[in-house]
């Protein structure tokens, strides 16, 4: 267990220390509280179009995540010899892919973490035609990533450290606090008794959701990694993401008629449109609890394929 552990760590921070894991990570909670920024005129729909496109570009950011992450992981050691050097010593290669996954399923986690906090406070500074911009939210959220690059930079300058790996430790902090200093200042920039009163605390689920799905697009990744470079991973993940979006259309229906090719494609492509819960959020409607464990075991069976076919495709590579 120790050696799994060790690997699911190591795993972790070498995606945490990619340039572009803290470019997507900073960027989408940037490109968030923009789109919360904006006028939209949506005829009193406003704050539903600012949460639509926040868990999209939340979602979008996140495939990415997962593709990047994973061609880093196992693909681009395997190439390198790295994972040769690994699998030398007493670790099976079940234990090497599963070990990985783990390692990007964190990465998923935190990059989740903080968009869900630029998504919370998006609900809270959505407005409409008669409104005007949060501006406290966004001094103060601009401000704590201003703070983290800082951070990063005076332990890069002074401690001859990596700048990436702290400045995103640094942002996950600042943003936490810039969270909860938020949510005690109004728009007017005074004082408020009530902690996230204007907040939509439903995103909490919405985006648990969402990191659901990225967890089950994960897995796929990694299994295309095991025999793929980057862009044709990204391709089939992208394939899979856009098949699953209509899967209920093309294969649900044909499923419900009998069709055996179809309850086959529709058992083994995940549809997508079980995660999105923006429609939901816009109707008003609450998101049991319930149904994030339905969703939960969902994703555990579509892991159950995705890496138990990693498993075999990386089992019969020859690494040599």
């Amino acid at each position: 267990m120790r050696v799994f552990n060790t690997i699911a760590m190591n795993a972790f921070m070498e995606l945490i220390r990619q340039p572009i894991y803290l470019v997507l990570m900073v960027g989408s909670g940037v490109f968030m509280l923009f789109l919360a920024s904006l006028y939209y005129v949506g005829t009193g729909e406003d704050s539903s179009m600012v949460k639509s496109g926040v868990l999209a570009s939340l979602f979008l950011i996140g495939l990415f995540v997962a593709v990047l992450g994973a061609s880093f992981s196992v693909g681009e050691e395997v190439e390198t010899g790295t994972a040769l050097a690994v699998l030398s010593k007493p670790v099976g290669r079940i234990q090497f892919v599963l070990a990985k996954f783990t390692g990007l399923a964190g990465a998923l986690l935190v990059q989740c973490y903080t968009g869900c906090l630029a998504a919370l406070l998006a609900s809270r500074m959505a407005f409409d035609v008669y409104g005007s911009p949060d501006y406290p939210a966004i001094f103060i959220f601009g401000g704590a990533l201003l703070v983290a690059g800082l951070i990063g930079a005076g332990i890069n300058f002074f401690m001859m450290r990596p700048f990436v790996g702290p400045t995103v430790f640094s942002a996950v902090v600042c943003m936490s606090i810039a969270f909860v200093v938020v949510n005690y200042v109004d728009k007017n920039w005074q004082f408020q008794n009530q902690f996230g009163e204007q907040i939509d605390w439903r995103m909490i689920k919405a985006v648990g959701l969402l990191l659901m799905a990225l967890w089950a697009l994960a897995g796929i990744a990694i299994t295309c990694s095991t025999r793929m470079a980057l862009i044709p991973t990204l391709v089939v993940c992208m394939g899979v993401f856009l098949t699953g979006l209509v899967s209920d259309h093309f294969f649900g229906q044909r499923a419900e008629d009998g069709l055996l090719w179809a309850k086959f494609l529709y058992a083994l492509i995940p549809n997508w449109q079980l995660f999105w819960m923006a429609d939901a959020l816009a109707e008003g409607k609450s998101i049991p609890w319930s149904y994030l464990l339905q969703c939960m075991f969902y994703v555990m069976g579509s892991l159950v394929i995705s890496l138990g076919l990693a498993i075999w495709l990386f089992d019969e590579r020859e690494l040599s």
